[in-house]
């Protein structure tokens, strides 16, 4: 994968699962769906997801650095 596509994919999954982390928005939807039974395991998916994706931005940009 190209150093910018890796970049702009790993940004774009960080700020969502920040939104995500950060906000009632799941929450909300979930309980809207019927699916709050599901609430509860947000955290033990959104939080190691986050993480994920911002060792991938790292990873993107250090390869963008070395690529300039």
């Amino acid at each position: 994968m190209k150093p910018r596509t890796l970049l702009k994919t790993s940004i774009t999954g960080t700020v969502i699962a920040l939104i995500c982390c950060f906000t009632p928005v799941l929450v909300i939807l979930f309980g809207v769906l019927g699916l709050s039974a599901f609430v509860g395991w947000l955290d033990m998916v959104l939080l190691p997801g986050l993480a994920l994706f911002l060792i991938m931005t790292g990873y993107a940009l250090w390869r963008c650095k070395k690529a300039a």
